[in-house]
């Protein structure tokens, strides 16, 4: 699972690392490849086709959905849903749907709809806006971290 918020924002307030490694590895150890809610649908239900032919985050709705990766895809039409199923690497966030700015420091947390950022074709998700802006001071350092890092993060 991700680090919830709280285990985010205390491992990235500078803990010493192997506290920070310790918490990351014992959460890690049984991370479905794509961020999930309980209910097992992919990132909160965003669309994520929207993102990239609307430039915005779009609410998905369970009347269109596509199963990947072992989540639900949830999407705003069905030319959306067909797209992605079509090529869901094409669509999907990277490193699953996780933060970003996280999977560069080695770990997953959950994201939000509003932080994101299309690079080279490639939709990059973040826990915040906060922490998005901190991932874009060094954004292609942080991208060539997080495909190094990824997917290893998944069990520590």
């Amino acid at each position: 699972m991700p680090l919830s918020r709280r285990a985010f924002l205390i491992t990235s307030a500078g803990l010493p690392v192997a506290a920070a490694t310790a918490t990351a590895t014992r959460v890690l150890a049984a991370t479905p490849p794509v961020y999930m809610d309980r209910r097992g649908v992919a990132i909160d239900g965003s669309d994520a086709v929207a993102y990239f032919t609307d430039g915005k985050p779009v609410r998905g709705t369970a009347a269109f959905t596509h199963s990947w990766k072992g989540a639900t895809w949830r999407f705003a039409s069905a030319a959306n849903r067909d797209t992605f199923a079509a090529n869901p690497e094409a669509w999907a966030p990277q490193y699953g749907g996780y933060c970003a700015w996280a999977v560069s420091e080695g770990y997953t947390a959950s994201t939000v709809p509003e932080a994101w950022k299309i690079v080279d074709g490639r939709l990059f998700l973040n826990y915040s806006r906060r922490f998005q802006r901190r991932w874009e001071r060094d954004q292609d350092a942080r991208i060539r971290a997080g495909d190094a890092n990824w997917p290893s993060v998944l069990s520590g």
